[in-house]
């Protein structure tokens, strides 16, 4: 090689190197906006569940100390009260003269 190709080579090096070096900080900048992103969304999504388990308390709980009924149970002691069987063996068919269910019964009243 001679001096001016050896030259132009090195020259060629260095604007690659640049622009690799651009491209790294461009990289470096974005994943430290994810990461920034990041924490914050795990400390507003921390809040939110803290927030959500004190609503879900106070909402289960009456004056009296008694646990009310959720939302989704409220919904099936209502279908189950029009008629309608609300346990897995029965789901959705009429209940015959509104005879009781223990299965139903269950679901709706049991702890879980």
């Amino acid at each position: 090689m001679e001096k001016k190709e050896l030259y132009d080579g090195f020259l060629t090096l260095e604007k690659h190197a640049q622009q690799m070096l651009r491209e790294i900080a461009a990289m470096k900048d974005d994943m430290a906006e994810t990461l920034e992103r990041n924490a914050e969304l795990e400390i507003e999504n921390k809040h939110l569940r803290q927030h959500l388990a004190e609503l879900e308390k106070d909402d289960n709980k009456t004056s009296d100390g008694g646990v009310e009924l959720s939302k989704s149970k409220q919904n099936l002691e209502s279908l189950y009260n029009e008629g309608f069987h609300v346990c897995p063996m029965f789901y959705g068919q009429r209940r015959v003269n509104d005879e009781p269910c223990a299965f139903c019964t269950e679901i709706i009243y049991g702890e879980n």
